[in-house]
């Protein structure tokens, strides 16, 4: 496992695929023998969220579930660029050692070049897919405003592997076009370069599924309970949502202590010597002036509004 102290030409001595994350990353090279921490701290870049993503990449190393120490910007950043780097440059790479590597006037490779365009259409909007929707979304959870139609689970759950169909063109590759001379070099040098893309797309999707997605799970609730600690708090300076205790009649007020209190409406009804269609009514009234229907909500409230001693009430 690589730490902050390391020198960060070790780690690229040790593993040369490194080169590409440390550009997604926006680490420049020229780094000399400084240590991984001291090169991390001229880039910007967030030291911890760094070596996660090394030590997982490189040795399926770490248990991100419950570390909060996870950068989320810098690991946005960097799927960002990432994403870049795959759709700009190494996707119209391979396009071009492919079309180089095959005998145009072969009706066979022509046909791997269609599944290949097939391929690169499929990851181009499979990553669209993630800047589009569920990048947008982790910034607005960043500002503290995330969008309440989507959550990480929504994108968990569709996120398939996207190299399927690189693994099955390597093979055609393989299979049903041996080549001779300088075409099988370059044919050899392709297939190279696609293996090393599997790989490479194996590990993108490796650190979404168990970096990424887990410390969005973890903003998500974080915010939820910052915006039910500020309704509690917006209740007791300000008297309630929306509306104080003196917008309620005496009998509605009768009716939210009998709740907090955990009675049915039968028995408010027997209680207070009203119907039940009265009960009812009263809710309908209460939830419409305070904009609260839930009982932990009625709860709140009525500590709040001095309705209730908090001691009286089961939490």
């Amino acid at each position: 496992m690589y730490e902050a102290d390391d020198k960060m030409i070790s780690l690229i001595r040790d593993n040369y695929d490194l080169l590409q994350a440390l550009g997604s990353f926006g680490i420049s090279l020229g780094f000399g023998d400084k240590t991984v921490k001291e090169t991390c701290d001229d880039n910007h870049v967030d030291t911890y969220t760094f070596l996660a993503v090394v030590n997982y990449t490189i040795n399926g190393y770490g248990e991100f579930d419950n570390d909060e120490m996870i950068s989320v910007r810098t690991l946005l950043h960097y799927l960002e660029a990432s994403h870049a780097y795959y759709l700009d440059f190494q996707l119209p790479f391979i396009r071009r050692e492919l079309a180089e590597s095959l005998d145009e006037n072969d009706s066979l490779a022509q046909l791997i070049l269609r599944f290949y365009d097939e391929y690169a259409h499929e990851i181009r909007r499979h990553m669209m897919y993630e800047q589009k929707t569920l990048f947008p979304y982790v910034e607005s959870l960043l500002e503290g405003q995330p969008a309440s139609d989507y959550n990480v689970e929504t994108f968990s759950k569709h996120h398939g592997a996207a190299d399927k169909k690189l693994r099955e063109l390597k093979l055609l590759i393989i299979k049903y076009l041996p080549g001779d001379g300088l075409r099988n070099n370059k044919l050899t040098a392709t297939l190279h370069d696609i293996y090393d893309n599997e790989a490479w797309l194996r590990q993108h999707a490796q650190v979404e599924d168990h970096i990424f997605v887990p410390a969005i799970r973890r903003m998500e609730k974080l915010v939820k309970q910052t915006d039910v600690s500020r309704n509690i708090s917006d209740m007791v300076f300000k008297g309630g949502v929306g509306q104080s205790a003196d917008s309620l009649s005496d009998r509605e007020k009768d009716v939210i202590v009998a709740l907090v209190q955990g009675m049915s409406n039968k028995e408010i009804a027997d209680h207070l010597c009203i119907s039940i269609n009265t009960v009812i009514t009263h809710r309908r009234n209460i939830a419409r002036k305070l904009q609260i229907h839930s009982p932990a909500g009625l709860t709140i409230y009525a500590i709040v509004n001095g309705l209730v001693d908090i001691t009286s009430v089961k939490l």
